[in-house]
Order: structure tokens, then C-alpha cells, then sequence
């Protein structure tokens, strides 16, 4: 028998048990469809994540004081050491370009007009240099020392006439008190500016640290204080710049740093982060008298940051393909039982085979070759399904959608394999059995 006659034969049986076939497949269906769908959302996801790093944001390194031995991303246990005689002196080193402080501000509210929304942690504090030109979809950076704010599309849009560039916002502070900013730009996406923000969507009011978190931090007392300090502002003043003048920005401290080499090149911004941390960790900077081994400085470049993640997400993804895995282990089973069913059934068919002359290479080629197009059709079913879901939800997330080709082609590898060692048992005992019991078996 040559293999065209019985590749015939065997898809005409699986056609004869269409909703059995077809039932028998779905668990390789559903386990490759899983693995292609979700390593296509993390190539994607990667892809977006590293597209987002500019050339300007390359040359950043990210500082931040906390016990080496804390596990978590950026800023977890992090401490407010830096203060701002510290990043002025940064910002004065050779290898440096520029350096400034990074705040969250603890708030309750922001308002528009009569109109007031929740606002919980998505009003930072920092550098006109943070909010990048690239970023924004129109207007500008905020100036040091000004009222200004920049918002991302989902903080503007929060309101029921959105936030547009020229006009003023009122910001809650904890305790109830209330600061003035003229919105004097847009940012193009929601996602976050950095590592430090995880680049997730969400409302976010960029500002700039004097006045704003300088207010904050003398009303809370983060002055000298340094680690101990870490309450938010209850005493911010709701415009004016007398108390904005009054406050100190070289006493507030920051919970974390962010310095700028000259480029980014590697031996550059190698040499801004080892020059921040010389400085920091001498006794010259405010900031020294809280290192020691339980709160060591922590500086990481963007990249380092964003490996962090990647590996997360690489480890999140491995997972999925473990549970796939189980699901591909569940459709080959039910493909054995299948054919070990079908074996049975046609046992008589089997004896007329031998009977007129078949041997036992054409019985054994006969059922592999059905359960072989079982796995190859599942996995042709499961790839198609497999893109399908990785294109939509990449297209929900709105990331850049990238198809790991490799995993396509293991795919219908995969499936050919599953059907192969699936019914090898079946073929084999179909091949062995004899002609003259299975002509008499009802």
C-alpha cells in the first residue's frame, strides 16, 4: 500500500467521525493556540517596552537609596536621602549633564473648572528634563519654579471636558490643601517616562519639584529628617509664590535620582553613574550620613531597569508555555484513546486487510498516518487561532505586534510529533493483530 492510499484511507475515517475527530484534536488545538498567543503578546510587549527608550532617555541613570537585600523593581524600599544640594553638586561634576529629583506626591484629588476627579499616586514630581520633547503630543516642558503641569492623555481626558493645554488644574494635596498649575503640556501616550513608572497606563500629572514638592517636603518635614521622613504634605499653598520662596529646595529630600551623561554612549554613562555615586557615598553630600550596609545607594541605566522586566515577563511567559504544555500532554492522550477506540472498531476491517494480502507495514503506516493528520490538523488549527489571538490582543493593548516565527514552525512540529507518539501504540498493536481472530470478531 503506498502512502497516498493510506493517507486516503485514514482521512476518509476521519471524516466518517467528524465530531469525534474533531473533539479528539482539541486539546492540541487549545495548547498550541495558548503557546503561540501569549509568546506573541510578550515579544510584542517587549518590543513596545524597548521602543519606548529613547536615544535622550539612554543616557539616564536612575538612582535610589535602599537595603541592598530588597527584592522588587525600581524604588522598592526605596528612602529619601538625596536632597537638593546633592543634585546640584551632581549636576556640577564633569562626567554629568544634568541631574534632578524624582517625587511622588501624595495626593487626594485633581480638578478641572467645578469638576474634581480621585487622584491617588499619579502626581510626580520632577525635572523639566524628565518629561521629554519626544513625548509630548503638544505644548511644552514645565519650567523649574513655575506653576506648571504636564499631563498624559489619560490624566486630561479624565474629566468630562478634556484638559487641554493653557488651562488650570487644581491639585488636592493630603490634608486637604490645594495647589494652582496651568497645564503647559500633553504627553503622546499614557504609558510611563521611565523604569520607575513601568511604563503602565494611568493618569499621571508631571510638575515640577520647586515649588511643588519643595512645599510638600518642608510641610512634612523632609528636610533633615532624610528617611525618617516620610509623610506627605498636608501645608502646600494654593498659588502664590511667597511660600514658594520661602522653602528651601536644597532641605527636600528626594526619593529617588535621576542623572544625565553627556551621551549615550556606554563608557558615558558609565562614567555619570560612577561619578554620582562617588559623590553620594562621600562625606561631602548630604545624602552619606544615611548610607550604610542596610541603605545603600542603587543605580541602574534604562536598560538594566528594563531587563528587570523582561526577565519577569520571560519567566510569566515560560509559565504559560508550562501550561500549555499540560494541555498538549491532554490532547495526546485523548488522540491514543481515540485511535486505541478505533483500533477496536475495525478490527474486522483489519483481518480483510491482511486477509487480501496487506502487510503489517501497511496496517502500522495506515493508523499512524490517521493519527499523524489528528496532530497536524489540531496544530495547523491551534497556530491559526494561536496569531489570531496575539493580533487582537496586541491590538487592544496597542503594542507593535511582533510573530515569533520560530514557534509557528514549532507548532506544526510539535503536533506532527504528538501524533506520531500518540499512535504508536495503536498502530503497532493494530499491526499485530492476527487475521484469523480478527475475521471472526462481531
Amino acid at each position: 500500500m503506498n502512502p497516498l492510499e493510506s493517507l486516503r484511507l485514514s482521512w476518509r475515517s476521519i471524516r466518517g467521525h467528524k465530531l469525534r475527530s474533531a473533539l479528539t484534536t482539541l486539546g492540541i488545538v487549545i495548547g498550541i493556540a495558548a503557546v503561540i498567543a501569549f509568546v506573541t503578546l510578550g515579544a510584542s510587549l517587549q518590543a513596545g517596552i524597548v521602543g519606548d527608550i529613547s536615544p535622550d532617555d539612554q543616557r539616564n541613570v536612575y538612582g535610589w537609596a535602599a537595603d541592598p537585600d530588597t527584592e522588587g523593581g525600581p524604588l522598592a524600599g526605596a528612602q529619601p536621602v538625596v536632597s537638593g544640594d546633592d543634585l546640584e553638586s551632581i549636576e556640577g561634576l564633569e562626567a554629568v549633564d544634568a541631574a534632578y529629583g524624582y517625587a511622588p506626591i501624595q495626593s487626594q484629588a485633581v480638578s478641572s473648572g467645578d469638576e474634581q476627579v480621585a487622584q491617588g499616586d499619579g502626581v510626580i514630581a520632577t525635572g523639566p528634563s524628565y518629561v521629554r520633547e519626544d513625548t509630548l503630543r503638544e505644548g511644552r516642558q514645565f519650567e523649574p519654579g513655575e506653576r506648571e503641569a504636564v499631563l498624559n492623555p489619560a490624566a486630561a481626558g479624565q474629566f468630562e471636558e478634556n484638559v487641554s493645554v493653557g488651562d488650570e488644574i487644581t491639585i488636592t494635596v493630603l490634608g486637604g490643601e490645594q495647589a494652582t498649575a496651568e497645564v503647559v503640556g500633553i504627553t503622546d501616550s499614557n504609558e510611563g517616562l521611565s523604569p520607575f513608572e513601568g511604563f503602565e497606563a494611568s493618569p499621571r500629572i508631571y510638575v515640577p519639584t520647586d515649588p511643588y514638592y519643595v512645599e510638600q517636603a518642608g510641610a512634612a518635614g523632609l528636610g533633615d529628617e532624610g528617611p525618617a521622613g516620610t509623610g506627605g504634605s498636608e501645608d502646600v499653598d494654593d498659588g502664590g509664590g511667597e511660600d514658594a520662596a520661602e522653602a528651601d529646595d536644597g532641605d527636600a529630600r528626594f526619593i529617588a535620582v535621576i542623572v544625565e551623561a553627556h551621551s549615550a554612549d556606554e563608557d558615558d554613562v558609565d562614567a555619570a553613574r560612577e561619578a554620582a555615586v562617588d559623590y553620594l557615598e562621600s562625606d561631602d553630600s548630604d545624602a552619606s550620613e544615611f548610607l550604610d550596609e542596610e541603605l545603600a545607594m542603587t543605580f541602574q541605566t534604562s536598560a538594566e531597569l528594563l531587563q528587570q522586566l523582561e526577565d519577569v515577563l520571560e519567566l510569566l511567559q515560560n509559565f504559560i508555555v508550562g501550561i500549555a504544555a499540560i494541555s498538549l500532554l491532554v490532547g495526546s492522550i485523548g488522540i491514543a484513546n481515540i485511535m486505541l477506540v478505533s483500533v477496536t472498531e475495525r478490527t474486522r476491517e483489519i483481518g480483510i486487510m491482511k486477509a487480501v494480502g496487506a502487510q503489517n507495514r501497511d496496517v502500522l503506516g495506515l493508523f499512524l498516518a490517521e493519527a499523524v493528520i489528528l496532530g497536524v490538523v489540531g496544530a495547523i488549527l491551534g497556530t491559526a487561532l494561536g496569531l489570531a489571538a496575539g493580533y487582537l490582543g496586541a491590538w487592544y493593548i496597542d503594542l507593535p505586534l511582533v510573530y515569533p516565527l520560530e514557534y509557528v514552525a514549532l507548532a506544526i512540529a510539535v503536533g506532527v510529533l504528538v501524533g506520531i507518539l500518540s499512535g504508536l501504540y495503536p498502530a503497532w498493536r493494530a499491526a499485530r493483530t492476527d487475521p484469523i481472530d480478527a475475521l471472526r470478531y462481531e
